[in-house]
């Protein structure tokens, strides 16, 4: 499983972002992970 992993992720290219201008752009720019309170301002 561990092999079949290593090898997906090695040819994986992030996408191009759907959304490049307006709201739901700064929004994906802006975001922080679920992990980490998905917060849009880390200095809060």
């Amino acid at each position: 499983m561990k092999i079949k992993l290593k090898k997906r992720l090695k040819v994986w290219t992030q996408p191009k972002p759907r959304y490049t201008a307006g709201v739901l752009a700064k929004y994906a720019h802006l975001v922080n992970s679920a992990h980490l309170g998905a917060v849009t301002d880390a200095n809060l």
